[in-house]
Order: C-alpha cells, then structure tokens, then sequence
C-alpha cells in the first residue's frame, strides 16, 4: 500500500486510473491494488487464479466459496464456517494437518508491519497493538492501538462492510463475522466503531 499512487481511484486495473501521488515507500494509501496480485499470480502459474486458489487453499483446508469477478473489485463470496478454516490455518502459522499451506517465513512478514508509515497494516492483515494506525481513504494518523478493546496480539482481515476474521494466538482463538454492515448507511471498507464495541462483548464473556 506504499506504491504512491492516488488511492481515490477504485479500479487499479486499468491504466489510466493509475494516478502518481508520492515517491513509493512514501505515503501509505489502501487500495484494492492486490488485485493486480492476482493476475500476477496467474501468469506465474500459469493458470487462472481461481483455480490456483482452489488447488493450494480452498480444496486443502476444506472451504466452501467461489471468486466473483467484477467490474471494480473480486471478491470471495462464502460461509462463515469457511472463513473460521482460513483463520485457523493462519493460527496455525499455514499449517493444516501435516501439510504446509502457506510458507510459515512468508505468512510471519504478513503478520507483521509492512513498513513504518503504517504500522498496523502488514501484507493484506490488519495488526492490533502498535503505536499508531492509519484507516482507507485518509492520511490522517491515530495513535493507539487500531481495536484498543481487542488483545495486542490479535490480527486480522477486515473486508467492507464489516466481514471480519480475528485471529488471537495467545488465546488460541478465531473470530469470525459475516452479514449486513453495523451501520449500513456508512459501510466502511475496514476498522469500523463496530469493532471495539464487538471485542468490549467478547470481553465481558470470556471475562
């Protein structure tokens, strides 16, 4: 997310909405830029991602779910249940079984800053308990932890609209959230005043 280019533009994937703002390893600004990941990916493997995503992930760890593809954004329609696997496979530093999912050294450099301009924000995760945050569409910089409610240590991937996957290693724990945004009439494409009021219930249960 450091690439310095506008991240008012929605649509990466076409070039002329490739917009320079800033040095890259400048500014740090969300996008939906893994997009091009994904085609990248393709030409590497030679196949369509889809069906690398299902031979290396979704077959392997038994989820349900497809990718849609459209206009502006792709997007991973499934169940909850499926999405509580994924969590677990990354509680489980890639491992399902006994096979190695995903490399343990790659998925420790997602889980961790990606750089110094953002450092809750690792490769596609978000990261609770740093010094500070910054959230889409705003260059503006908080301190404190991004779900101060939550465990330090959890991390986890926050889609639109309040789709939620909390990991928490230290308590062995895997969060899941699906359906409607809390607020639908201000869906926000990640950290949302929905999650600390979330881990303020969490809390007072396992408390």
């Amino acid at each position: 997310m450091t690439s310095g280019l506008d991240d008012v533009a929605q649509n990466v994937g076409n070039k002329e909405n490739l917009t320079y703002v800033a040095d890259a390893g400048t500014r740090w600004a969300y996008s939906n830029a893994f997009q091009i990941l994904m085609d990248i990916v393709s030409e590497a493997s030679n196949t369509d991602f889809r069906s690398y995503f299902d031979n290396k992930v979704k077959n392997s760890i038994g989820m349900d779910g497809t990718w849609n593809y459209g206009l502006i954004y792709r997007i991973y329609y499934s169940t909850a249940r499926s999405m509580a696997r994924f969590g677990l496979l990354l509680l489980n530093k890639g491992e399902w079984g006994n096979e190695q999912i995903i490399n343990e050294n790659f998925l420790n450099e997602c889980l961790n800053s990606s750089q110094n301009l953002n450092p809750s924000y690792g490769y596609l995760t978000w990261l609770n308990g740093k010094a500070k945050f910054m959230i889409p569409s705003s260059q503006t910089v908080f301190p404190g932890f991004l779900v101060p409610n939550a465990p330090a240590d959890m991390y986890a991937a926050m889609g639109a609209g309040d789709q939620r996957i909390y990991v928490i290693p230290s308590k062995k724990m895997v969060v899941v959230r699906m359906g409607d945004p809390s607020v639908p009439s201000n869906p926000s494409f990640a950290l949302s005043g929905f999650d600390n009021e979330l881990w303020g219930k969490i809390n007072a249960v396992m408390n």
